[in-house]
């Protein structure tokens, strides 16, 4: 389970668990840092997907329904244990709610809050054209400008040649899984109660995501920090979000 579910800083009295899902390609160092910087309430984990850290040499998820088996077999005893949050970033967003869907379905276990950052409501039509896109087709010149007009910790690893062979592969797999991650709300119901807010950079692209009012009966809030895509990463922001979610769970009755 370690490998797949990474905390740093233990806190056995922490009043909620906070789950963090990553960007596509990206690690756990990000957010397993938070550990140390939320107080006692609040215990914080990293999930971590095949083909990356410790996971190098194992091969990448095949789809999100792998996805989705993994992380929810490595939580659930976890999450049984006590209330938990969800937070992700870009790509993590959807990881995240595909997780939450699941556990909600399945096992009955849902969010007290949910944190989108970056990235659609997953009923967005914007994700169609993502869909038709081979991404064995896309050359990596296409891909590196991508990366660099995202900025963050991806152009960083452009700078070595190994590092930049990896980051390729690993964001033409985690966009692969993205493709077939798909959603339909199912007529006349409404998957969540929690609360959904949803954060996002005053400089990135706009997303769609007034949906999210038809997939919980919970409040929505919405959110622009300054900056890119990337913001989060951002000293002032990450003490913003820190500061937020920390009031969300404590204002939620636990």
């Amino acid at each position: 389970m370690e490998k797949v579910v990474v905390c740093w800083y233990k806190k056995p009295n922490a009043l909620c668990r906070l789950i963090c899902f990553s960007w596509a390609a990206g690690g756990t160092s990000e957010f397993a840092v938070w550990g140390k910087l939320f107080n006692s309430s609040v215990e914080v984990c990293s999930i971590r997907l095949p083909g990356r850290e410790c996971r190098a040499n194992e091969p990448f998820a095949k789809d999100m329904a792998d996805v989705v088996n993994e992380v929810t077999s490595a939580l659930l005893k976890k999450l049984q244990e006590k209330p938990f949050a969800f937070f992700g970033h870009s790509f993590g967003s959807y990881v995240s709610f595909a997780v939450a869907l699941h556990l909600k379905e399945k096992y009955g276990l849902e969010p007290i809050h949910l944190f989108t950052s970056g990235a659609h409501a997953p009923v967005s039509k914007a994700l169609l054209p993502m869909k038709s896109i081979n991404m064995y087709d896309v050359q990596d010149e296409d891909i590196v400008r991508c990366i660099e007009l995202l900025g963050g910790t991806y152009s960083e690893h452009l700078q070595n040649e190994k590092c930049r062979k990896h980051l390729l592969v690993a964001l033409r797999e985690d966009l692969r899984v993205l493709q077939t991650f798909s959603f339909e709300k199912p007529e006349g119901s409404t998957p969540f109660s929690c609360d959904v807010t949803s954060f996002n950079g005053s400089e990135d692209k706009p997303y769609y995501l007034e949906a999210w009012h038809d997939l919980t009966s919970g409040d929505v809030f919405l959110y622009k920090l300054p900056g890119c895509h990337f913001y989060l990463l951002e000293p002032a922001n990450e003490i913003f979000l820190i500061k937020h979610i920390t009031r969300c769970i404590e204002n939620a009755g636990l």
